[in-house]
């Protein structure tokens, strides 16, 4: 038998889900605390986890028999990836769980930031009835790049292409979509044509502060920036000033570099405080892939992965 652990809560449907595979015995133990796992990991094959505790050097070490980890997310950043391929542990994701769910929530972000619902809606009732004020503008025509044309980034595009726009993508793998919905470009063309900038990226050593002064300071245009991907692609202080200078003409985050809102820095705090009462900012609590249906879909897709590496797969998409 194969010994599966869970660490995190999941959706109900897991158990229904797991039944396919008979080989599996399944254990859930989504209210154990670190200490819990770390004494019991090491009788288990395979792990699903989401965001309790790193998956990092200490843990691994705990763990000599397992061989596959499960996230039921899209990120992989929580794992220590390079540890887990020299124990030659599968780590799988599942992305495809909740893409749909991702790309609604930045699109959303982003027609509320081009039409000022928010700051509409909050005036209103407070009493105030401001309609030159709140003059908006339409995605139709604009340019958007998307950074990061994964399975995320696509479906991105497809609503994008829908609305009328010129769609370009940069991904540091060329991705060559079967259907292309966005033409895959480089940086220089992003940064010559884009009004608007769209993150994708999974958190990386390249991608850890990718969004700083620099980097903001290279677009042509003043752009409106969405970010659903990391917090920590994006440094908050650059963005502050990028907005205060007219570089970035609205941002639209449901990610932030620390997402612990009551126990910041107190550099985190200043830069939070400007974004929380910016007109030009929307934040949401991370909460893009977290929907309803994506949290049942994730279980599908990592029960799918899971079957594969049981029959032998080599490589799992």
């Amino acid at each position: 038998m194969f010994r599966l652990l869970a660490i995190d809560t999941l959706h109900d449907s897991i158990f229904e889900l797991l039944k396919a595979l008979p080989t599996v015995q399944f254990e859930y133990q989504p209210d154990w605390k670190r200490a819990d796992i770390l004494a019991n990991v090491g009788e288990f094959e395979g792990l699903i986890v989401r965001s309790k505790t790193p998956i990092d050097a200490e843990f691994l070490a705990h763990a000599p028999r397992l061989r596959l980890i499960a996230r039921a997310g899209s990120g992989l950043d929580l794992i220590d990836l390079e540890i887990a391929n020299r124990q030659k542990i599968t780590c799988v994701n599942a992305p495809e769980g909740n893409r749909d769910a991702v790309a609604e929530h930045a699109i959303g972000l982003l027609i509320n930031l081009l039409h000022k619902t928010a700051v509409g809606n909050a005036q209103v009732k407070a009493g105030k009835w401001l309609r030159e004020a709140n003059r908006g503008y339409e995605l139709k025509g604009k340019t958007v790049g998307i950074v990061g044309y994964g399975n995320i980034g696509y479906e991105v595009a497809k609503r994008l292409v829908a609305f009328g726009c010129e769609v370009l993508a940069y991904d540091i793998r060329p991705k060559h979509h079967a259907i292309a919905q966005a033409q895959e470009t480089d940086m220089a063309t992003i940064f010559a044509k884009a009004d608007i900038l769209t993150l994708h990226v999974p958190l990386t050593s390249e991608t850890k502060k990718m969004v700083g002064e620099e980097y903001i300071a290279q677009f042509a245009k003043p752009i409106w920036l969405i970010n659903t991907s990391r917090g920590e692609v994006v440094q908050l202080g650059a963005v502050c000033k990028a907005l205060e200078a007219g570089k970035l003409l609205g941002v639209g985050f449901d990610v932030l570099e620390n997402e612990k809102i009551n126990a910041l820095t107190t550099e985190q705090q200043a830069h939070f405080d400007y974004l929380a009462q910016s007109e030009q900012a929307i934040l949401t609590p991370h909460i893009a892939g977290w929907t309803f249906e994506s949290y049942r879909r994730i279980n599908e897709v990592l029960v799918e992965k899971i079957g594969k590496f049981l029959a032998g797969v080599a490589h799992i998409k």
